[in-house]
């Protein structure tokens, strides 16, 4: 997607945001783990996604977090992993908001959830949509796109060029929201395999203590990240 103007590059944005997205924990006492070897993705059979959201989600995730660059992208730490199963559990159902109306979907994000869709049907409402609006414009569904016309569709969509009507609104901000939400996470929650997020901007996980370091100006952390379950990049 090409980085508006005015406004940080992704990856940049990424790198200087990550101390307010990345899960923290407390390791306790359990011993180090090595990671697991992950199902590969053309392998991995989606908990809520159909295969043509499957292969959107894949398609929109890589443009959002490219592979190319100095960090991992989308795919290499399994974001779309994630928010298959993020949408087929709680969040996905919305189990603990409050979702009744009035809904205003010209509020601003400090309103919060602005459409009485809670986040599964979001995504399956929206992408059908989407994959709707890029076959008018391009004849073809966003997936089978290519990555120039994947940016300008998903620019379409952040700026509301793409207009998917008021309850799909927010759909970019979610789908941009829980694509960060996967690269940070800690992996036992499908996303940012192996840490690789975490090694790229410096995060030292779930360790048990390192407060001695916060006070230790330009000297750079010489551990590597710890997960929640002890495992080890």
């Amino acid at each position: 997607m090409t980085d508006l103007p005015g406004y940080p590059s992704r990856r940049s944005f990424l790198k200087a945001s990550a101390a307010g997205v990345a899960i923290a924990g407390v390791a306790g006492t359990a011993q180090a783990e090595a990671t697991p070897q992950a199902i590969p993705l053309e392998a991995y059979e989606p908990a809520y996604f159909t295969p043509e959201e499957w292969q959107f989600i894949l398609a929109a995730t890589a443009r959002l977090i490219p592979s190319e660059g100095n960090g991992p992208g989308a795919i290499e730490t399994r974001v779309p992993v994630f928010i298959d199963l993020q949408l087929a559990d709680d969040y996905g159902r919305a189990d603990d908001w409050y979702m009744m109306g009035p809904h205003d979907p010209t509020a601003g994000a400090d309103r919060g959830w602005q459409t009485p869709l809670n986040p599964a049907q979001l995504y399956r409402q929206a992408i059908p949509a989407f994959n709707a609006w890029c076959e008018a414009q391009y004849g073809k569904a966003f997936a089978v796109l290519d990555p120039a016309q994947q940016d300008a569709a998903l620019t379409a969509l952040q700026k509301g060029d793409a207009d998917l009507g008021d309850e799909l609104r927010i759909f970019f901000a979610t789908l941009l929201a829980n694509t960060k939400e996967g690269y940070f996470a800690d992996p036992m929650y499908g996303g940012n395999h192996g840490m690789q997020a975490w090694v790229y901007i410096g995060f030292p996980g779930a360790r048990a203590a390192y407060r001695e370091w916060p006070t230790r100006h330009n000297i750079k952390y010489p551990l590597g990240p710890v997960s929640i379950k002890g495992e080890r990049a």
